[in-house]
C-alpha cells in the first residue's frame, strides 16, 4: 500500500478519496480455503477512516457478483468499522468457501468523507464506485464510473487471508518494482509474473500462495512521494510481516539504476549516486532481515532494456555488474535468472513480442518465461 499521492501515470481516486461511494475491487485469490478475513489498511490516511459496511462475493465479470454469493464482512461483530489514521484492521472471519485462482470481489461502503486514501496506485485490475449504498448489489448497473479501466488502483484492501483449506506450504511472496507488480499485464487478465507462477505450482500439484508485494516505480534505496517507501524500509511490513511468508523471490533495483532523484513525481531532488556497492549492500540489509525470520530468499536478475529510451552505456553495465553479482556471490539461498530467461540470446534487449512496446516491461508473453523461469524446487 502506498501514500495517496497523484500518479504520475494515470488517475485514480487516491487524492479526492470517498465521500458516500460503494468501492467494488476485485481479487484473484491463489489458495483455497472455507473462510476468510479481509484486511483494511487506513496507514497513510488522515483521519480516521469510517466503514460503513463491506460485503464479499465471488466475483462474475466487470462489477458484477454471482448471485447468491454475498456475504457481509464484521469487525468484531459489528457490521461498520473505525481504522484509527496509520492503522490497520482484520475482519472477522466469513464463512466463505473459495478455491484456488477464484476471483473475489470486495465492495466497501464509504458513508462519510475519507479524505486522501491508502491505495495501490498500478493494480491492473478495475476498479469501480457507486454513489450511496449499493453494496448488496449483484448487478453492475450502479458501477459505472472508473478511474482508469487499463491501470486500475487498489483502495484500503491490505489483504485477504484464506484459511480452513487444505494445508498448505508457506507462502511465496515476489517482491520488487513495476516487472512484478506486472505493468504491461493484460488488464483484469491476472496474467504477471507472480499470477503466471501460482498457475504453474497448482498444474504441478504443488499449490502455495504467492502473494504480489511489486510496487511500480518502487525504489531499492531511496523514497517516493508517488511511487512508495523505499525497498529496504517496507520489506519487513510488506513482506515479512505477512502471515506465514516462506520464500521470497525479489526483483529490485532498475529505478535506483534509471531514475535518480524523484522528477517523475514532481520533487526536483537529486539522490545519491547509485554504485554497485551501494545496490549490493541494500539487497544484503534484505536478505539479513529475511534470514532472521528464517525466511528463503531467492534472487532475481534485473531485465535487459535495450532500445528502451531511458537506456544508456553505463546503467546497462551497472545492471550487467549487479546481475553478475546475483549469480554468483552465493549470497541468496538460490537464483532466478530472469534475464536469461527473457533474452536467451544475450541481445541486451528484450524480444519483439515480450515487451509490452516500451523495450522495459514484459508483455504477458515476457511474464510466462519470467514465471518459467523459476525452479519449483529451490522454493
Amino acid at each position: 500500500m502506498m501514500r495517496p499521492a497523484a500518479s504520475p501515470w494515470h488517475r485514480t481516486w487516491a487524492m479526492e478519496g470517498f465521500d458516500d461511494h460503494s468501492v467494488r475491487q476485485t481479487i484473484r485469490l491463489t489458495a483455497g480455503g472455507t473462510r476468510l478475513r479481509i484486511r483494511v489498511s487506513n496507514r497513510y490516511g488522515e483521519r480516521p477512516l469510517r466503514i460503513a459496511g463491506v460485503t464479499v462475493g465471488h466475483a462474475a465479470g466487470a462489477a458484477a457478483i454471482r448471485p447468491g454469493s454475498m456475504r457481509e464482512v464484521r469487525f468484531d461483530g459489528r457490521a461498520s468499522a473505525e481504522v484509527p489514521a496509520g492503522a490497520s484492521l482484520a475482519s472477522d472471519p466469513v464463512e466463505f468457501t473459495v478455491g484456488s485462482l477464484d476471483r473475489l470481489s470486495v465492495t466497501l461502503y464509504l458513508r462519510d468523507a475519507t479524505g486522501p486514501a491508502t491505495h495501490h496506485h498500478v493494480a491492473m485490475t478495475t476498479t469501480y464506485r457507486a454513489h450511496g449504498d449499493h453494496r448488496w448489489d449483484t448487478d453492475e448497473t450502479a458501477f459505472a464510473d472508473t478511474a482508469d479501466p487499463l491501470l486500475g488502483a487498489w483502495y484500503y484492501i491490505e489483504g485477504v487471508e484464506v484459511v480452513g483449506g487444505p494445508a498448505l506450504l508457506p507462502a511465496i511472496v515476489a517482491f520488487g518494482e513495476s516487472t512484478t507488480d506486472g505493468v504491461g499485464s493484460t488488464p483484469n487478465g491476472d496474467d504477471r509474473y507472480p499470477d503466471a507462477l501460482a498457475e504453474r505450482l497448482i498444474a504441478a500439484g504443488r499449490p502455495r500462495p504467492v502473494l504480489n508485494a511489486g510496487i511500480g516505480g518502487n525504489k531499492l534505496l531511496a523514497d517516493s512521494a508517488c511511487v512508495g517507501e523505499m525497498g529496504v524500509t517496507r520489506f519487513a511490513r510488506d513482506v515479512l510481516d505477512q502471515p506465514g511468508t516462506g520464500t521470497v523471490i525479489v526483483s529490485i533495483g532498475m529505478n535506483d539504476i534509471l531514475r535518480p532523484g524523484d522528477q517523475m513525481c514532481g520533487i526536483d531532488r537529486d539522490d545519491v549516486p547509485i554504485t554497485l556497492e551501494r545496490l549490493v549492500d541494500g539487497h544484503r540489509a534484505l536478505i539479513r532481515a529475511a534470514h532472521e525470520r528464517g525466511v528463503k530468499m531467492m534472487g532475481g536478475t534485473l531485465l535487459p532494456f535495450g532500445s528502451a529510451p531511458v537506456w544508456t552505456p553505463d546503467a546497462d553495465a551497472l545492471r550487467r555488474e549487479f546481475n553478475r553479482w546475483v549469480r554468483t556471490s552465493g549470497e541468496y539461498d538460490s537464483v532466478v535468472d530472469f534475464e536469461r530467461a527473457i533474452d536467451p540470446d544475450g541481445t541486451g534487449s528484450i524480444p519483439a513480442g515480450h515487451h509490452m512496446g516500451d523495450h522495459l516491461h514484459p508483455s504477458p508473453l515476457g511474464y510466462e518465461a519470467m514465471a518459467h523461469a523459476v525452479d519449483l524446487d529451490s522454493l
